[in-house]
């Protein structure tokens, strides 16, 4: 364990996505709960990226969930369905993880599905040149095998989670409780941060 600055933690993640091969496609998955803000640190490395000569895609998991029809099927509360069926997972490998992978096109839609209108996006192909990093934040992310270079897990106790949890949201804690059982997130991350004080991050991993 080491305690670490937001501003380090930054740069240390840049410098070592930086470190890999220039002719090769980097995918970053920062997975987290939405108390841990992952998307706030995946938006935080996307400049000091690009000052290290990188091109950065932002993408967020929230753009490809699946429709409402199946995603709230057993209704809107249920933390089985939001841990197995929310995710658009094929959606999400098909159209931005595969085509970064090694012999990829490099292009990829940079959203999917908007999850408030329940409509597609109709977002266009974009394309990253090879060398590029794709930043993908989400939650629920690891463990299901997806395809990258580096993943991240910003972790959070029981009870930092339940006190910084939306009450509106309380029902998706045995969702979090199941992710640590069966992913233990903060052992399988390449990088693993607590975060119980936004303001003093612990590096784990």
């Amino acid at each position: 364990m080491r305690p670490i600055s937001p501003a380090s933690l930054v740069e240390e993640l840049a410098e070592r996505v930086a470190r890999h091969p220039r002719g090769a496609w980097v995918r970053v998955l920062v997975d987290g709960a939405p108390p841990a803000r992952p998307d706030l640190l995946a938006d935080d490395l996307v400049e000091p990226l690009r000052v290290r000569g990188r091109a950065v895609r932002r993408v967020s998991a929230g753009d490809f969930l699946r429709a409402a029809s199946l995603r709230l099927e057993y209704g809107r509360t249920d933390p089985d369905a939001f841990y197995d069926d929310w995710l658009d997972e094929g959606g999400l490998r098909r159209e931005v993880l595969d085509p970064l992978s090694p012999g990829g096109t490099g292009r990829i839609v940079p959203s999917l599905w908007n999850s408030v209108t329940d409509r597609a996006t109709r977002a266009p192909y974009e394309t990253l040149p090879e060398g590029g990093v794709l930043l993908l934040d989400g939650t629920l992310l690891l463990g299901r095998g997806l395809p990258a270079e580096l993943t991240v897990h910003l972790w959070l106790s029981r009870a930092a989670l339940t006190r910084r949890t939306d009450p509106g949201d309380a029902w998706r804690l045995p969702a979090y409780e199941r992710y640590e059982r069966e992913v233990a997130p903060a052992e399988s991350a390449d990088v693993a941060v607590k975060t119980d004080d936004p303001r003093h991050p612990v590096l784990l991993r």
